[in-house]
């Protein structure tokens, strides 16, 4: 399946006792379809108040429904800010996240001295003004392997902090900075660490080499902040070719020029 939601209101992906979360939702949903219990695997967990427009997930069930009514159905069984995008049978030798080899985020800033109200946990907000040709250059210290203890969560539970980053993105947009990263994998709070990272760079109050110093140090205390949640999207899903899955767009948000896929 393929799924966006909107991140605001909900606990994340992974289901929870406490509160609403995407996998809940639709594991509730499906299982009404399905007239049986479905669980759900996902390509990657996402944090409380982020945002997806391509997330993956698959089931096992014994119930045959075709595509659109699962779509349709289980759609009928959402909130608002879930929606499934697209239903297809895989081959039993499919795994939403361990097929997955590659994984690509967007993170978008409203950089602009007035908070945003329509778009209040859509996008994260930066008074300060940013130079973004400054914080793409010092993204490029991310690109390539390397070990990210300085820019994952301390409570991450991966076995290993070695991650590949293929390529980094940073580009102004009007008055939007936009963060495009695409990765092997990410560890908890990986790209929003980034983010923070690349903030202070770009405000001027760290200089670009800074970046070098904290992937060095391999020490999540040296690092900056952990860059708000509501402007992160995760935008697509690398499978190999042979499993023909829907293509995704990326966020298309208001006032974003030229915003589209990825």
């Amino acid at each position: 399946m393929g799924i966006e939601y909107d991140g605001r209101g909900l606990l994340g992906w992974q289901r929870q006792k406490d509160g609403p979360s995407v996998q809940g939702q639709l594991e509730a949903a499906l299982s009404f379809v399905a007239n049986q219990r479905v669980e759900l695997t996902c390509a990657g967990r996402t944090d409380a108040g982020v945002h997806a427009t391509a997330q993956v997930a698959h089931f096992d069930t014994l119930a045959v429904r075709e595509r659109h009514s699962w779509v349709l159905g289980v759609n009928s069984r959402l909130p608002d800010g879930i929606a499934l995008r697209w239903a297809e049978p895989v081959d039993d030798d499919f795994h939403a996240r361990f097929k997955a080899f590659g994984r690509r985020y967007r993170y978008v800033i409203a950089n602009r001295p007035v908070r945003p109200a329509l778009e209040a946990g859509r996008v994260a907000w930066w008074r300060r003004p940013l130079d973004a040709a400054r914080m793409h250059d010092a993204a490029q210290t991310f690109v390539g392997e390397h070990d990210f203890s300085s820019l994952r969560a301390a409570g991450c539970q991966a076995k290993s902090p070695i991650r590949e980053v293929h390529s980094i993105a940073v580009q102004r947009r009007g008055s939007y900075v936009i963060l495009d990263i695409h990765a092997n994998a990410f560890l908890h709070h990986m790209v929003r660490n980034i983010a923070g990272v690349l903030l202070a760079i770009g405000d001027g109050r760290e200089a670009p080499g800074w970046a070098a110093r904290i992937l060095a140090a391999r020490d999540r205390r040296v690092s900056g902040i952990t860059a708000p949640a509501g402007g992160l999207y995760f935008v697509h899903v690398d499978y190999p070719p042979e499993f023909a899955l829907p293509s995704a767009e990326g966020p298309v948000l208001e006032g974003i020029p030229g915003n589209g896929a990825i």
